[in-house]
């Protein structure tokens, strides 16, 4: 009864091998390869995130840039970055710090 069973599968195979074919290629391309589809998708994504964070690099880049040439050229720059950035104050001020609370 076993070896019955087993012919009919064999049967059932030879008669559908491209099909069977077509499906194993398809599952070593789209998840088993090392360039499957799936692989590729999580690369894509991976490339955007990457990008984004770039060009957010990117803008700070500029602006820092910006900010030294600013400094570098003006000493009143120096001073306003130096009172707002790090509360820096002359002898003769006070400091009030105001927290906005969102």
């Amino acid at each position: 009864m076993g070896v019955n069973r087993l012919l009919k599968v064999w049967n059932y195979i030879r008669k559908h091998k491209y099909m069977f074919t077509f499906v194993v290629f398809i599952i070593i391309i789209g998840f088993i390869d090392e360039n499957s589809l799936v692989r590729r998708v999580q690369h894509q994504r991976e490339i955007i995130n990457l990008n984004s964070q770039i060009e957010t690099y990117r803008k700070q880049y500029e602006e820092d840039s910006k900010m030294l040439k600013e400094i570098t050229s003006n000493p009143q720059t120096i001073e306003k970055v130096a009172r707002e950035k790090y509360y820096m104050k002359k002898p003769n001020e006070d400091i009030y710090i105001i927290q906005n609370n969102e």
